[in-house]
């Protein structure tokens, strides 16, 4: 595993883990549909590419000419 893959995980455990935090306290109502699980989507998608090396946003940026450089999404 490579720093940038563990920063990426980190990055996105504390993302979801502030998010239960503020659930479970009562500031942040996680049972109904809010712009919260979009955070929790980012968070995940963070996870998710940390694990597998995959970046989605990759594929999105590569399409509209950016070029690859030696960034944390690999490439």
């Amino acid at each position: 595993m490579t720093v940038e893959r563990a920063i990426r995980i980190m990055a996105g455990v504390m993302i979801l883990l502030s998010l239960a935090l503020a659930h479970f306290t009562g500031q942040a109502d996680l049972s109904k549909l809010s712009w919260l699980w979009f955070t929790a989507f980012i968070g995940l998608n963070l996870i998710q590419s940390g694990i597998t090396g995959f970046c989605p946003p990759e594929l999105l940026f590569k399409k509209l000419g950016l070029k690859s450089g030696n960034g944390s999404c690999g490439g």
